[in-house]
C-alpha cells in the first residue's frame, strides 16, 4: 500500500530535502497550490490535492483541503474495521504523514502598515484543521508543524517508524501551536474591536474591555526557583516581545538570571525609561524593586556619581541601569561595587574587559532607542481565582502645575519638583521621595503611613533635606507629613491632593512658606 506524505507549508525552508528522504522512504507526496510548485520545481514528483480530491480550489485558495477525501485520510483508524470499509466504499487514502504550518498571522499583525482586511486574510483555516485531524489520529497519521522536527522524523522513519512517544509529543506540540494561534488571532480582534468600541475623548471609567483576556507566554527558560528556594518558576516571554524589554534583554556574562534578578531588572528598566523625556544622560539603582538612587548629569559617568551617592548603602548588591554605553572608565568604576547586574545600551571592548574579572555579574544590553510599551498595553497581577487587568501607567508630566500655596516655586524648585513627581511614581506606596534638579536624596518606600515614609526619606537625605523638595506619590491625609517637611527645610512639595484635608496640608505649608503645588493625578505602585 502506499505510503502518504500531505505537505502543505508556508515557511519552506528544509522542506525540499525533508520531502527527499520522505520519498527515498517510498512516500508519495500529496500537496498544495504553491508547495506543490515549489517542490515540483526542485525535481520532486508530486500529486496535487485538486487531482487527487477531483475538485479545484476556489475562493482563491480559501477552499482546497477542506473536502472528505483529505480529512477521511487523516481521521481514519487503521484497527477500525468499519472506518477502513468506508475509506474502501470512497475511495479514500490513508495519510500517514502531514506536514504543516501555518499563514504567519503572528507577523502580518506586528507589520505597522497592517490593515484589518489583510490580517484576516492571513487567518488560516485549512492548516489548523489537517494538523488538528491528524493530530487526534497521531497513532496512525504523524501530525508535523515545525521544521526544527524534520532530521529528527526522517531519523525516526530510517529506525523502523515514529514510536508513540514521539507520535504524543508531536500531538502536543501541534495542539499548543493551534492554540497558540487561535489565542492571537482572538487577541487581535478584541483588541480590534476595543479600539473601535473606544472613543479617544472617553474616560477611564468609559473604557470598553473584552468579555474575555487572555495571557500568553512562550518559553524562554526554566529557573533555578522563584522568589524563595521552595517556589518552583519559570521564565516566559510574550510574542512579539520588544527588543527594549528585559524579556529580550541580551546577556553578555554572569550567572544565570534569578527570578529575583528578572523582577528586580525589568523595574531598573522601567524607572530609566521613566526618564527619557528628560533627554539626559541617567542612571538608576534599584534594590528588590525600589530605586535607591536616581541620577542624572550632562554626562553618563556624572549620573552614576549622582546615583551613587544618592545611596551609597542600598546600592551595594542593586542592580544599575544606564541610558548610556558604558566606556573603560566608568566600568572601571562600576568594577569596584558589587552588583548583581548592570543594565545598558552598550558596553565598549575596555569597559568588558574590566567587567569580566567579575564572572557573577550579569551585563545585559537592550534596546533603548525602542518604546518599551507598545500603545495600548496592559499589565496584569495574579489574585485567589483571577487577575487584575489596567493600562501601563506611563511617565507623564503635567504641563502646568496647580500652586495652591501663597509662595510660588522658584525655577529651581520647579526643575526639581518635576524630577521628584517622575521618582515617586516607580517607588512603592505609600512613597515619599526628595529630591534636587538632578538627584534623588532620600526615598521612603512602602510604609503604612505617609508620614512614616517622609520620615524614612529625611532620614536618609540627612543635612541634604535642608534646601530639597518633596514628592507624594498620593494626597496628604492630614498636615503632619508638611509639618515633618518643614522641619527638615524643605523647601517645595508637589503631591496630587484631592484629600479631603487639603486645606490643612495648604494652611501649614504657607505658615512654613513651603511651596506646594498639585497635579490632580496620583501614581500609586503596589
Amino acid at each position: 500500500m502506499q505510503k502518504w506524505a500531505l505537505v502543505s507549508v508556508f515557511e519552506k525552508t528544509g522542506i525540499v530535502p525533508f520531502c527527499q528522504s520522505l520519498q527515498s522512504l517510498g512516500f508519495g507526496i500529496l500537496s498544495t497550490g504553491n508547495t506543490a510548485k515549489h517542490l515540483a520545481e526542485h525535481g520532486l514528483d508530486v500529486t496535487t490535492v485538486e487531482s487527487y480530491t477531483g475538485f479545484e480550489e476556489i475562493l482563491n485558495g480559501r477552499v482546497k483541503t477542506l473536502h472528505p477525501h483529505i480529512h477521511g485520510g487523516l481521521l481514519a483508524r487503521r484497527d477500525n474495521a468499519e472506518h477502513l470499509a468506508q475509506i474502501e466504499k470512497f475511495g479514500i487514502e490513508l495519510i500517514d504523514l502531514v506536514v504543516v504550518n501555518l499563514y504567519p498571522f503572528e507577523k502580518t499583525i506586528a507589520r505597522p502598515d497592517v490593515t484589518e482586511a489583510l490580517a484576516i486574510e492571513m487567518i488560516d483555516i485549512g492548516g489548523p484543521s489537517m494538523l488538528r485531524s491528524a493530530a487526534k489520529n497521531h497513532e496512525f497519521c504523524l501530525p508535523v508543524v515545525d521544521p526544527a522536527d524534520y532530521p529528527r522524523i526522517i531519523s525516526a522513519y530510517e529506525s523502523g517508524g515514529p514510536d508513540l512517544a514521539l507520535r504524543r509529543e508531536l500531538a502536543l506540540k501541534v495542539f499548543q501551536t493551534t492554540a497558540r494561534y487561535d489565542a492571537l488571532i482572538a487577541d487581535y480582534l478584541a483588541r480590534s474591536a476595543s479600539t473601535t468600541a473606544n472613543e479617544p475623548g472617553d474616560t477611564v471609567a468609559e473604557r470598553k474591555w473584552p468579555s474575555t483576556f487572555q495571557v500568553e507566554g512562550i518559553s524562554k527558560q526554566a529557573l533555578r526557583y522563584g522568589e524563595n528556594p521552595h517556589q518552583a518558576a519559570h521564565f516566559y516571554i510574550e510574542p512579539n516581545a520588544s527588543m527594549a524589554t528585559i524579556a529580550q534583554a541580551n546577556q553578555l556574562q554572569g550567572k544565570e538570571l534569578s527570578y529575583n534578578n528578572i523582577q528586580d531588572a525589568d523595574a531598573a528598566l522601567t524607572i530609566l525609561r521613566g526618564f527619557d523625556d528628560f533627554q539626559m544622560p541617567t542612571v538608576v539603582a534599584v534594590k528588590h524593586m525600589n530605586p535607591c538612587g536616581i541620577g542624572m548629569g550632562a554626562t553618563i559617568d556624572e549620573a552614576y556619581t549622582r546615583a551613587h551617592e544618592a545611596d551609597p548603602v542600598s546600592i551595594f548588591g542593586g542592580i544599575v541601569a544606564l541610558n548610556c554605553p558604558v566606556d573603560a572608565q566608568l566600568g572601571e568604576r562600576l568594577s569596584k561595587l558589587f552588583l548583581e547586574i548592570i543594565i545598558a545600551p552598550d558596553f565598549s571592548a575596555d569597559a568588558r574587559a574590566v567587567l569580566q574579572k567579575k564572572k557573577n555579574l550579569r551585563l545585559l544590553t537592550v534596546d533603548m532607542k525602542q518604546p518599551l510599551w507598545a500603545p495600548g498595553a496592559t499589565t496584569w497581577k495574579r489574585v485567589s481565582g483571577g487577575f487584575l487587568v489596567q493600562e501601563v501607567d506611563r511617565a507623564t508630566q503635567p504641563a502646568s502645575w496647580n500652586v495652591v500655596t501663597k509662595r510660588q516655586p522658584t525655577g529651581a524648585e520647579d526643575a526639581a519638583l518635576r524630577f521628584a513627581w517622575r521618582a515617586v511614581q516607580y517607588v512603592k506606596s505609600n512613597a515619599i521621595v526628595l529630591t534636587n534638579e538632578v538627584q534623588t536624596l532620600g526615598i521612603g518606600a512602602g510604609q503604612m503611613n505617609r508620614v512614616g515614609a517622609a520620615k524614612i526619606a529625611i532620614e536618609q537625605a540627612r543635612s541634604k533635606a535642608k534646601g530639597s523638595v518633596m514628592g507624594s506619590d498620593a494626597f496628604f491625609p492630614m498636615r503632619d507629613t508638611v509639618e515633618v517637611a518643614a522641619a527638615a527645610g524643605v523647601t517645595a512639595i508637589v503631591q496630587p491632593g484631592g484629600s479631603l484635608r487639603d486645606e490643612e496640608s495648604i494652611q501649614a505649608a504657607d505658615e512654613f512658606g513651603i511651596a506646594m503645588v498639585f497635579t490632580g493625578a496620583r501614581h500609586f505602585l503596589h
